[in-house]
């Protein structure tokens, strides 16, 4: 079984720039510089053959370049903060692959989100009891992000790997800009 999920990798000065804002609060586990992404759809626990069919149906979406810029820094979770993460500003074009990504995912046999509301967002860490007077201070520290926009030319078809040091992602497929999917190399 592979735990499976969609994304739009970040160029490495960005990771790094995101990487370098971790620390200062207690109970935060704080994602790995090469494990952040922008999180388009979650999939889940995929056998070999649905893994396959997600594969096919997302190497057919068609979708033109469009530039990302992070905006400022929130969680989720209201009355006890779960996760930590630096959101998106609004963007047609990401809202419209996501869109297309979630219709492919449909015919692949993989369930519609279920009333949830899009946020585009990457996962900065993830809070276990940490003290809300913290995580406040992080937030309007970090709240103007002065990172330049990046172009995405391409989403990621990644599967997560659970270790006693936390998760690990791996690119499954890559799917450029307006082109066939390029298979990275599912495993068999």
């Amino acid at each position: 079984m592979l735990r499976l999920f969609t994304a739009i990798t970040l160029p490495a000065a960005i990771a790094q720039r995101l990487a370098r804002m971790g620390g200062g609060i207690p109970g935060a586990r704080w994602v790995a510089e090469e494990n952040l992404h922008l999180t388009l759809r979650f999939i889940g626990e995929t056998d070999r053959h649905a893994a396959d069919r997600v594969h096919e149906a997302l190497g057919a979406v068609v979708f033109s370049p469009f530039e990302v810029r992070l905006q400022g820094t929130a969680t989720f979770g209201e009355r006890k903060p779960r996760l930590l993460y630096a959101g998106v500003a609004a963007s047609p074009e990401l809202l419209q692959l996501y869109e297309k990504v979630v219709t492919a995912l449909s015919r692949a046999g993989v369930a519609s989100p279920n009333g949830r509301r899009y946020v585009p967002h990457v996962t900065l860490a993830r809070l276990n009891n940490a003290p809300r007077d913290r995580i406040g201070g992080f937030i309007a520290e970090n709240n103007i992000l002065n990172i330049a926009p990046f172009r995405a030319e391409h989403f990621v078809l990644m599967s997560s790997h659970a270790s006693a040091k936390g998760a690990s992602y791996q690119i499954e497929a890559r799917y450029p800009v307006s082109r066939n999917a390029v298979r990275a190399g599912l495993p068999d």
